[in-house]
């Protein structure tokens, strides 16, 4: 799509302000085009998504700017954010890539490029690289597809797998699609004996039946592509039955199974006569980092889970490790050169979904009108104006997750609140209105309703300190989740680098120590355990009701040593 005279001469104007030249500027305006150039190579393209969290239209999505490493991890990718991110990847500031990647003067360039994603212009990029690659594409979906809105809750996921069927995902695999229960799941996608409603192939090698052992889907499928035997093993969440409630998934077990894995690998290899390998995985980067030492013959790991968007594979011996963001900000699209049962050489590009630049698919676009109509102008109630930048992803709190405990705070009259360390929610920048349907995309889950009780301040540090090795645990086999609790009316400290139930110190409550034998009014929401406060969605709605505009001072909560 190209840039209009309109648009060049907005661009003008604001390049005069920041002295740059027209030459600069031209290069600027014609940047957006430039990003979905890609020269094939070979005879497969693998084209990837994860993690869109039912985010149907385009949104504003800031990326962290916290993301802790410890031991080796530090300072390499995936943990890497902000200014260092770009000179890792050599991208300028300023540029559609800095915006689409890094957190770096986030309201100015949502405001210069707008918002991104949206499964219409997913779409469009969908068909114009299946066009110009007849035959030889595969579509692959990473999961916490059919979780994170409000239309996905009130559908039970209906509404997101039709979407993925419009897109044309052919092989997916799960990890929030688990919240709607094993029954729905089956319904949805089917298992090893029936089809679902999805038109593609759902496989999941780690879900068996406790005690038999007895697999419940397909672990694995064969696709031709490109003349090419793919076979393309499916890795669910691991940690699903310790994240969520077990209700969801009883008699299951999940686990990495890796020795399975490479069990697979050898049956696809040696048995099935396979081209090449590749893992669709939901462990998160660090984890199928360790994965891809410890199982040979994968060539490719598609992974989820933590929302990273890397700009370049880490290659780890010979497997090619991807990861593509979230929230339908991304389309990865990997080429490979497969010969001689090997891949010989690969392309990669983690494509960013500028939607103002990217026309909508005009089928995709009639769907999603059938599925939101009836609920559009519940969805776009006003609840409140925002003065600051909110968001929620990043290791620890952010506005929106502050505004979720002042919430929690107020309803419960408590002096602490705890909020999960959820990846996803849509950012909103100053000056936008925040609807129901913004709330909703914080707090859309099968669990949501609220609690109170009281706590010991030993119960809140030991709470604390779980989190927090479950966050940083120097082997990534042992982390089972999201980012840190976030916590309202209290401040702490935190090494990362320290063994469990030495990371946090010097908690204040209202100012004042955190002291272990005292019991102090607490609350959150989405509890493991079976509550019955009002859901976290009208917790929050009726606060911003209550505040008309919201603005929030910077808090300093915590603080990272080490």
């Amino acid at each position: 799509m190209e840039v209009t005279r309109r648009d060049l001469l907005k661009l003008l104007a604001i390049a005069a302000g920041a002295g740059m030249t027209p030459r600069r500027v031209a290069a600027a305006a014609d940047a957006p085009a430039r990003l979905l150039d890609f020269q094939p190579l070979g005879n497969v393209t693998l084209l990837h998504i994860t993690d869109s969290h039912a985010t149907l239209l385009p949104v504003h999505f800031r990326e962290p700017d916290t993301l802790l490493g410890v031991g080796d991890e530090r300072g390499k990718p995936p943990y890497l954010t902000g200014r260092a991110f770009l000179r890792a990847y050599n991208l300028a500031p300023n540029t559609p890539e800095a915006y689409a990647y890094t957190h770096v003067d986030f309201p100015a360039l949502a405001a210069r490029y707008g918002r991104m994603g949206g499964y219409a212009h997913l779409a469009t990029l969908v068909k114009r690289v299946r066009a110009e690659r007849p035959g030889r594409t595969l579509l692959l979906d990473g999961g916490d597809t059919l979780q994170g809105s409000a239309t996905a809750v009130w559908s039970r996921g209906e509404d997101m797998l039709r979407a993925t069927n419009r897109l044309g995902v052919e092989v997916f695999t799960a990890h929030w699609e688990f919240v709607y229960g094993i029954e729905r799941v089956k319904e949805l996608f089917g298992d090893r004996e029936r089809k679902g409603l999805f038109a593609g192939d759902f496989v999941a090698q780690n879900v068996s039946e406790a005690g038999w052992g007895d697999p419940v889907f397909h672990p694995y499928t064969i696709r031709e592509v490109g003349g090419v035997r793919l076979g393309v093993i499916g890795q669910a969440f691991p940690y699903t039955p310790i994240s969520h409630p077990r209700r969801f998934v009883p008699d299951l077990t999940f686990g990495i199974k890796d020795d399975q894995i490479q069990k697979l690998v050898g049956e696809l290899r040696d048995d099935k006569k396979v081209d090449a390998v590749v893992l669709l995985s939901h462990n998160g980067v660090a984890v199928d980092l360790k994965l891809a030492t410890r199982v040979s013959g994968l060539d490719v790991v598609l992974g989820g889970h933590t929302h990273d968007g890397l700009p370049a594979p880490i290659v780890v011996g010979r497997t090619l490790v991807v990861n593509s963001g979230s929230h339908a900000k991304f389309l990865s699209r990997l080429d490979l050169d497969v010969r001689g049962r090997r891949v010989v050489a690969h392309r990669y590009r983690l494509i960013p979904v500028l939607s103002k630049h990217i026309p909508e698919d005009p089928d995709m676009s009639a769907l999603i009108r059938e599925i939101r109509g009836p609920h559009e102008a519940q969805l776009g109630e006003r609840l409140a104006v925002s003065e600051s930048l909110l968001y929620r992803r990043g290791n620890f709190n952010g506005p929106f997750d502050e505004l979720i405990l002042d919430a929690l705070l107020k309803r419960g009259d408590a002096q602490v609140a705890f909020s999960p360390g959820f990846r996803w929610g849509v950012s909103i920048v100053p000056g936008q209105e925040v609807t129901l349907e913004d709330v909703y995309s914080h707090t859309a889950l099968t669990y949501p309703n609220t609690w109170v009780r009281e706590l010991t301040g030993r119960e809140i540090h030991q709470i604390m300190e779980d989190v927090a090795d479950n966050l940083f645990h120097p082997d990534p086999y042992y982390r089972q989740g999201g980012d840190m609790v976030r916590m309202g009316g209290l401040t702490y400290t935190i090494e990362p680098a320290r063994p469990l139930g030495r990371r946090i110190r010097d908690i204040r409550v209202a100012g004042r120590p955190l002291d272990p034998a005292r019991r102090y009014k607490a609350t959150g929401w989405a509890s493991i355990a079976e509550v019955d406060g009002p859901p976290a969605w009208d917790v929050v709605a009726d606060h911003l009701r209550s505040l008309k505009r919201v603005k929030l001072d910077p808090r300093p909560r915590v603080r990272v040593v080490g």
